[in-house]
């Protein structure tokens, strides 16, 4: 019997070890990601990854408001513009190091040198000066109001110790991350995929999954093949692929709503708009915006006329530019072009003969540079969609499909992007008026002016257009059953980024 007790006892605790090494073994999610060439969120925006390796001062809810992240709490003297941030303790960077408020402030000061070059480096225009109380407390001085300056406190702060002296556009620093985020970079494998581990030591709590792999996929039709394979447990889908996935029991799609935009930029560098922008309007009153929403993103998104329709401060009563190839014709003739003998508008004896450009892997934006091309060709402009091979060159191209968003304060993505010279301004697009406008709408914080601001910018952006614009797009994500705790409550940005808000909460089994 005792012989009997003893075998018994030792399978018991060979079953519970077994028990206990399944339950914890390593839980991998596997993502299919866009290229990266560096890490860099100081200088570059619209990355999934950042969110994952990095932390910034504040962040967002699901509802869009902003929270204390690496900030704690924080006070506005508004007699003297000051804001104070009162930072988390025992914050440790991944190589183990102390974070403290010298990081806050050599961060920022970094990304407003006009040396480096920074395309964030207008939102932080009103900051004079920045402070260092102590380990744990920073300030920063304004010159004028800046009512989205919380909103602009969510940018992931650097580590000094690693970044300082280094040069923040090229260092072997933005291969190599180093972070206080929620996940750790493990490897990188360039063009194949990127590798991070849980921080477990994360000051808010450790994730729930154990790895992340960002497996590079840049072509959309690979990643909706590669989930039905089961390569990818996740990946954002063209709302065409995302239809092969509804019904299937493996599977969940994802609508989410985006604050994103497709459109025509036209360069105005470009000696050719130079000349012929006032052709624009016609252009827009050309392009049946309804038929791309609906071919294209098969109805998951809104026809577009603005660049604020799915934020707070839309303001409806502007040109929508509605379908009417009639009226385009007409404004073409009142600006002197007639047709040549092959039925194209000419101008000063040229034809009117443009490219636009489609990012390589991006079918979205490919459809929708044949469709305009083809609807352009229609009334008699000579008109081509490209893909150029080696990807968009901005300062050469003639025009491009661009996507842009403002998911949280209006001023984000519209005084970098309309204003005139500014970091994130990649059409140079320059309207006197516009600049005021975004300038008085970001220097007060009482919403009745700053709505009427935000009008007047609309109303001027409409008759002197920057953009022919298209659609506003829903981010269609499929992801494996197995995952669980994917938040769908907010509205996403520019590429849909946002989906990791609540990474650390997921499950996946």
């Amino acid at each position: 019997m005792k012989k009997l007790f003893t075998l018994i006892s030792v399978l018991v605790l060979v079953f519970c070890m077994a028990s206990f090494t399944a339950g914890a073994e390593e839980t991998t999610l596997v993502y299919g990601s866009g290229d990266y060439t560096r890490i860099n969120p100081a200088m570059d925006e619209h990355c999934e990854i950042n969110v994952l390796l990095f932390d910034g001062l504040t962040d967002h809810d699901g509802d869009g408001s902003v929270i204390p992240r690496l900030a704690k709490s924080w006070d506005y003297d508004e007699e003297n513009l000051t804001y104070t941030f009162h930072l988390e303790e025992g914050v440790k960077w991944h190589d183990g190091e102390a974070f403290t408020a010298e990081d806050v402030k050599f961060t920022f000061e970094g990304i407003m040198n006009p040396e480096n070059g920074s395309e964030n480096a207008p939102n932080y225009e009103e900051v004079k000066e920045i402070n260092v109380i102590d380990d744990y407390t920073v300030e920063f001085k304004l010159t004028e109001v800046n009512t989205a300056f919380l909103e602009y406190m969510t940018m992931a702060i650097m580590p000094k110790h690693l970044l300082e002296g280094e040069d923040w556009q090229s260092s072997d620093y933005f291969r190599a991350p180093v972070g206080t985020g929620p996940y750790m970079l493990e490897s990188w494998d360039e063009g194949q995929s990127i590798v991070m581990v849980k921080n477990e030591d994360y000051f808010a709590g450790p994730a729930n999954i154990d790895v992340l792999v960002f497996k590079i996929v840049p072509d959309d039709t690979a990643k909706a093949m590669q989930l039905k394979s089961g390569e990818l447990d996740l990946a954002q889908v063209t709302p065409k692929d995302s239809k092969n996935f509804e019904g299937d029991s493996d599977y969940t799609v994802y609508d989410m709503t985006t604050s994103d935009y497709r459109g025509i930029l036209y360069n105005f560098w470009n000696e050719y708009w130079q000349e012929n922008a006032d052709l624009i309007p016609a252009i827009n009153y050309a392009i049946d915006r309804q038929a791309v929403l609906d071919s294209v993103l098969l109805g998951c998104g809104d026809v577009a006329y603005g660049p604020l329709q799915r934020n707070r401060y839309n303001y409806e009563d502007v040109n929508h530019y509605d379908y009417n190839p009639e009226k385009a014709c007409e404004l073409l003739e009142e600006a002197g072009c007639v047709k040549d003998e092959d039925g194209y508008y000419t101008r000063n004896g040229e034809r009117i003969s443009f490219t636009i450009n489609a990012t390589p892997g991006d079918q979205v934006r490919i459809d929708m540079a044949q469709i305009a091309a083809t609807e352009l060709q229609a009334i008699g402009l000579d008109v081509k969609a490209n893909v150029p091979a080696g990807g968009i060159d901005w300062g050469g191209q003639e025009c491009c499909i661009i996507g842009w968003g403002s998911p949280f304060d209006a001023d984000d993505h519209t005084y970098k992007v309309f204003g005139t010279d500014k970091g994130a301004n990649y059409s140079g697009y320059s309207n006197k008026m516009v600049d005021e406008y975004l300038l008085k709408a970001r220097q007060t914080d009482d919403e009745n002016e700053r709505a009427e601001n935000y009008a007047e910018f609309q109303k001027v952006i409409a008759e002197n257009p920057a953009y022919t614009f298209f659609c506003y797009i829903d981010a269609m994500y499929v992801g494996n059953n197995s995952i669980k705790g994917i938040a769908t409550d907010t509205v996403l940005g520019h590429h849909g980024v946002g989906i990791f808000r609540n990474v650390c909460d997921w499950t996946i089994n």
